[in-house]
């Protein structure tokens, strides 16, 4: 073969072809007014060859030029009234079909009408009523076959599906939704999904097609139907579903390991790209056994709306959607207060993004400094109060008992006396479910502070004192997602190839996302009468172990194959089992169903206060025995666990 001929083959290969299509912008307007000017005469012509053959005449008078030339102008007016070329025609969609069809009926009736009124004025006709109406359906079908091929044209050279390996997938529902989805995914570029068809979960439209793709019946379990259309994987898209039958989905697909994607809602003003984007993988988030929280939010409101609240431990993973939260409701001021600096000056720069009428002040202090505090309480007055900071991390307050006295205890302490004296309206504690019957340090401290500031409220109440200040406490278990939880760690692992490392097989939790736990702090602020510990019923626990193996599988690896599940032992103060109530107290329901109020046994302030002012100022002094020791007097259920303060149980 000569250079030639070699050129002329390469400069029309494939991969030529799809470089100069790819490249080639949008066509003017006046070059797509063309091309629809040239289909135009060509149906014409066709329509007037159709009709000599047969003997009769298109156009029945004399003049034919002149009329044929006010066809063709009253055709190119038609396409400027319904801007049949100002769509781009790659994209071409139902709605340029409907634009072409309405030009050309509106073309078709104004010709009958022009017909019968130069009928009646000159006794003829111009055109043949049947030609006119067969030019109709050949001008209507040529405008939008030559869309189609075009369309079709940059679908198969613009892609680059030939380079990649798409995932065969099948769409779980057959509503609008899913068939939005679809749309989405085929138009999609580049593509990343091969789609095979639509699952009908009432198996009513099975003997019939979307898209050209069968609608498939469900008999049998899933991977089973997944297994015989040779499938990759299922994209959940049937907003229908309860909770348990997609947790039920998703655990059939991972135990044959198949890949889950979801969907949000599809809305009307969605564009495909838009869709497309928001197809991801299942995230075990998505597989609580719960219902989300329906807030008040008139309550909410009023309590936030046009006050300046203070959030301490606002750069924290907790404080910091608090913060998000707080925003929506329109407060005057946002206080977003902590110690630790890069934290918060991300915040404030995501702060700065949003536009709102809300000052937004940013104070780098430490709950611990009851100077510092005062200083932030006189200057800016705050109403509400969101008290987040703390230490939570078992193990480092385990090692360092002194500091989770002077954060969790002493800070507490702080935030809330000042709270008292600068008449705060409402302090909201956030708290654990640690606190409960605790078996280590952190849990300790942070029952030893509801406590103090229950015994607070108590003083006051009985007292009356005059202090106006409602205390609340929130308390709630592990949150998905927040500063070294099992969650973020165990991607780490799973992205690092393994091992996930869990501390015991049987250990179980009680799992919530940020957006709900925060979601119940300011629920609990709005309807707190004072003195009230707020529990969330957070549906059933979760085996750690169990939730090892679905995010291994959720990422596409196979447990203790691709990625190993290590037991490292239980660390220092660490139980199996977590519990939202001590085993004394008892449960109040409120109007909320999922929230309720721990009744816990009052404390004597005057004694619990001289304990704690003793513990706090001890624990710069006192070894970490001593100051565990004097924990336990305050605590009496604080039974240590699988650590070296056990001994002092005895």
């Amino acid at each position: 073969m000569s250079k030639k001929e070699t050129h002329f083959m390469s400069f029309f290969s494939r991969e030529n072809l799809r470089f100069n299509i790819s490249s080639l912008n949008y066509l003017p307007r006046w070059i797509i007014l063309s091309i629809d000017f040239g289909v135009l005469i060509s149906a014409c012509l066709f329509n007037f060859l159709l009709f000599r053959g047969t003997g009769v005449d298109f156009v029945i008078t004399p003049h034919w030029e002149v009329f044929v030339g006010f066809f063709l102008l009253v055709n190119l007016f038609s396409f400027w009234i319904f801007r049949t070329y100002s769509g781009i025609i790659r994209h071409s969609s139902y709605i340029d079909a409907v634009k072409l069809l309405f030009s050309q009926v509106f073309v078709l009736v104004f010709f009958l009408i022009f017909n019968l009124v130069y009928e009646f004025r000159f006794e003829e006709k111009v055109f043949l009523n049947t030609a006119l109406l067969i030019n109709t359906v050949f001008s209507f079908c040529g405008l939008f076959l030559y869309r189609v091929l075009v369309k079709r044209t940059f679908e198969l050279y613009f892609s680059d599906n030939s380079k990649q390996k798409l995932v065969k997938t099948i769409i779980y529902g057959t509503d609008a939704n899913a068939l939005s989805v679809a749309n989405a995914l085929n138009s999609e570029t580049p593509a990343r999904f091969k789609v095979l068809g639509f699952v009908d979960h009432h198996n009513q439209n099975v003997s019939k097609r979307m898209l050209d793709l069968p609608i498939l019946a469900q008999k049998k379990k899933l991977p089973a139907l997944m297994r015989s259309m040779n499938a990759e994987g299922v994209i959940i898209a049937d907003k229908s579903l309860t909770k348990e039958e997609q947790i039920y989905i998703v655990d059939q697909c991972l135990e044959y390991n198949y890949k889950v994607f979801t969907v949000p809602l599809i809305t009307n003003w969605e564009n495909q790209k838009e869709i497309s984007q928001k197809i991801k993988n299942i995230q075990i988030e998505d597989l609580l056994e719960r219902k989300p929280i329906v807030l008040d939010n008139s309550a909410i409101s009023k309590q936030i709306k046009s006050k300046t609240i203070l959030i301490t431990g606002a750069a924290g993973s907790i404080g910091s959607e608090i913060v998000r939260q707080v925003l929506a409701f329109k407060p005057k001021v946002i206080l977003m207060l902590d110690q630790a600096e890069t934290p918060l000056h991300q915040l404030t720069l995501e702060m700065q993004s949003i536009t709102t009428d809300t000052v937004i002040r940013s104070l780098i202090a430490d709950v611990r400094s009851k100077k510092a505090m005062e200083s932030v309480f006189a200057t800016h007055q705050p109403q509400v109060v969101y008290h987040a900071a703390a230490y939570k991390h078992v193990p480092l307050m385990e090692e360092n008992p002194a500091q989770a006295i002077v954060t969790n205890v002493k800070g507490t302490k702080n935030v809330a006396d000042l709270s008292c004296k600068y008449g705060v309206a409402k302090f909201v504690m956030v708290s654990t479910d640690k606190a409960v019957n605790p078996s280590n340090v952190m849990g300790a401290s942070k029952r030893i502070a509801e406590k103090y500031v229950q015994s607070l409220q108590w003083k006051h109440s009985k007292e009356n004192t005059g202090v106006v200040t409602k205390f609340i406490t929130t308390r709630f278990g592990n949150v998905l997602g927040s500063n070294g939880s099992v969650v973020p760690l165990f991607t780490k692992q799973i992205a690092a190839g393994g091992p996930v490392t869990i501390t015991h097989k049987d250990i179980i939790r009680y799992f919530m996302t940020i957006p709900e736990a925060c979601q119940l702090v300011l629920e609990a602020g709005a309807m707190g009468n004072g003195g009230e510990i707020y529990i969330f019923d957070m549906g059933k626990p979760v085996r750690i172990y169990d939730l090892a193996l679905k995010m291994i599988k959720l990422a596409g690896f196979v447990p203790n194959v691709d990625i190993a599940i290590e037991e490292v032992g239980l660390r220092p103060g660490e139980k199996l089992y977590e519990e939202l109530l001590n085993d004394s107290a008892k449960t109040i329901p409120t109007y909320h169903e999922k929230i309720m109020i721990a009744q816990e046994m009052e404390e004597e302030f005057e004694e619990l206060h001289l304990d704690i002012i003793e513990l706090i100022t001890g624990s710069d002094i006192f070894d970490n025995d001593t100051i565990v020791s004097r924990m336990k007097k305050i605590v009496p259920e604080f039974k240590s666990m699988n650590s070296t303060f056990a001994v002092l149980d005895n």
